[in-house]
């Protein structure tokens, strides 16, 4: 091996690096100021470079926008997808009962809720309410790297269930987005979009709702 290459790897490990800068910097300037008010000198200071570099990585503000949103998108499902990886049967000494079902979702959606409050997710979520007409193609950019992803996570712990008699027979994908329906609609009913933070007592009675609804509607068969 050449000692070019190591240089070339650093090289590159370094450019990386700096466009993840770039891209933390652009969605915190974005959250805070809006498309509109965000200007690339403050997301350059922010990240720590000089503005011709940010152009050097992302091209236009336009671009730098939909990259930043794009890239938080995928953090925010990388979490999601991590807490309903807890959602299966495996792994139980004892049989999956109606109780451990039930302690098992009640673990999932408190760690689902949480994502789901965290400031980077409602920061996300703020900003295509806000810009969904400037740039209508943004939803389902956002959606395919997060949402949509996690439905179909979802949907198929949903599906293993109901195939092992836990849960009733049911159509997964339809389960899994009403599943989803209830915890993103009450979190930001209680949070008022996420400028109210909900306290930890509060969470966990909205948990405890979304999984009583949702056992009533899909729970095992008496």
């Amino acid at each position: 091996m050449t000692a070019a290459a190591p240089a070339r790897r650093g090289a590159s490990r370094g450019r990386i690096d700096k466009r993840e800068a770039i891209l933390g910097a652009a969605f915190t300037v974005f959250a805070h100021r809006g498309y509109a008010r965000a200007c690339m000198e403050e997301i350059a200071e922010v990240a720590g470079v000089a503005k011709h570099t940010v152009y050097n990585h992302l091209g236009d503000k336009e671009n730098v926008f939909r990259s930043a949103l794009a890239a938080a998108a995928d953090t925010v499902m990388a979490e999601n997808l991590a807490v309903v990886e807890g959602l299966t049967a495996e792994g139980h000494d004892a049989p999956f009962g109606p109780d451990a079902l039930r302690a098992t979702l009640d673990a999932v959606v408190h760690e689902l809720l949480l994502r789901c409050r965290d400031e980077r997710s409602w920061s996300l979520r703020r900003l295509l309410y806000a810009e969904v007409a400037r740039f209508p193609d943004l939803l389902e950019v956002v959606r395919g790297r997060g949402a949509g992803r996690l439905e179909q996570a979802l949907a198929d712990r949903l599906a293993r269930l109901s195939l092992a008699g836990h849960l009733r027979p049911c159509d997964p994908a339809e389960a899994a987005e009403q599943l989803l329906a209830l915890l993103t609609g009450l979190m930001e009913a209680r949070s008022r979009l996420g400028t109210r933070q909900v306290p930890e007592a509060e969470l966990r009675s909205v948990g405890g709702s979304v999984v009583r609804t949702f056992l009533a509607a899909y729970g095992p068969v008496a």
